[in-house]
C-alpha cells in the first residue's frame, strides 16, 4: 500500500502531453476554417 503510494503518477503526465497538443489543434482548425471559409466572403477593399 505504501509502494502504491510513493509511484509517480504517470498518466497525469500522460493527460498533460495528450490535452496541450489538442488544444492547438483545435486552435489551428478554427484559423484556418477562419482563413479559408470566412476571409474570402468579406474580401479586403
Amino acid at each position: 500500500m505504501l509502494l502504491a503510494a510513493s509511484d509517480t503518477v504517470w498518466h497525469q503526465w500522460l493527460a498533460v502531453a495528450l490535452a496541450i497538443p489538442t488544444i492547438l489543434a483545435v486552435i489551428i482548425v478554427a484559423i484556418a476554417y477562419l482563413r479559408k471559409v470566412v476571409m474570402p466572403r468579406y474580401p479586403r477593399r
